[in-house]
């Protein structure tokens, strides 16, 4: 049954650009599952859905790396030092949902926008903020992606369909990243971690090409609206 959550899991999650680590952190929770272990398996699922659907969208030529790089140069060391940091289990989970819930509501106020309009992306900005998302995606071990969704779209830097094609790199290197740092910290994936990843990845072939052919701008926005709310108050009333 575990299997088959996580598969579902990474197929929603994937059809949106996400890669799941924020859903994964609460299945393993909902399991029992030792929360030093949980932070340290989420990245690591996290970078293996991340990893091919970057790998998909970089084939088809939908990735704005102009964008992307100056957002990872910074996030990248940012999110090391966040991973090296621990957090007491009740103060993670209520910060990184508040977090998520504040990123949902966000999302929820930007409908009204021309979704299609995209302004310029100021190079010092884009570095300011690829260092918040970073130290709070090492923080949280979500991999970044549901920071990084609605930051783009909130600031007109990125249409919804652009943030899909984004936030897959963007995971892939904050929780690469991460998941060294929580190595560091003496945090140690799940025994069942290969059986996980061949779930979730079979979730995420099928949920990126949802999102990547049949998924409309608008549709988008608000499956990830809705992600991210439902993934805030798990982590919240947990």
């Amino acid at each position: 049954m575990a299997f088959l959550l996580f598969a579902i899991i990474s197929l929603l999650y994937a059809s949106v650009g996400q890669a799941g680590g924020t859903a994964f952190l609460s299945l393993m929770a909902f399991f029992g599952m030792s929360s030093t272990e949980m932070r340290p398996t989420a990245l690591g699922l996290n970078i293996v859905v991340a990893a091919y659907s970057t790998w998909l969208f970089n084939r088809n030529k939908v990735l704005d790396w102009t964008i992307l790089r100056p957002l990872l140069f910074s996030s990248m060391p940012a999110s090391l030092a966040g991973g090296l940091i621990v957090f007491e289990e009740h103060m993670y989970k209520t910060l990184t949902g508040l977090v998520l819930l504040l990123a949902s509501a966000v999302m929820i106020m930007q409908r009204g926008r021309a979704v299609d309009r995209v302004g310029e992306t100021p190079l010092r900005a884009s570095v300011s903020i690829g260092a918040v998302l970073g130290l709070v995606s090492g923080l949280t071990g979500v991999g970044g992606g549901v920071f990084l969704a609605p930051t783009l779209i909130a600031l007109n830097w990125a249409s919804p369909r652009q943030t899909v094609a984004l936030s897959p790199p963007f995971i892939l290197a904050n929780s690469t990243v991460g998941f060294v740092g929580a190595l560091f910290t003496g945090q140690f994936p799940s025994p069942d971690s290969a059986l996980y990843a061949i779930a979730v990845l079979a979730g995420a072939v099928a949920g990126t090409v949802i999102g990547l052919k049949w998924l409309s701008q608008t549709a988008i926005r608000f499956i990830l609206a809705a992600v991210l709310l439902v993934a805030g108050i798990q982590l919240v009333r947990a």
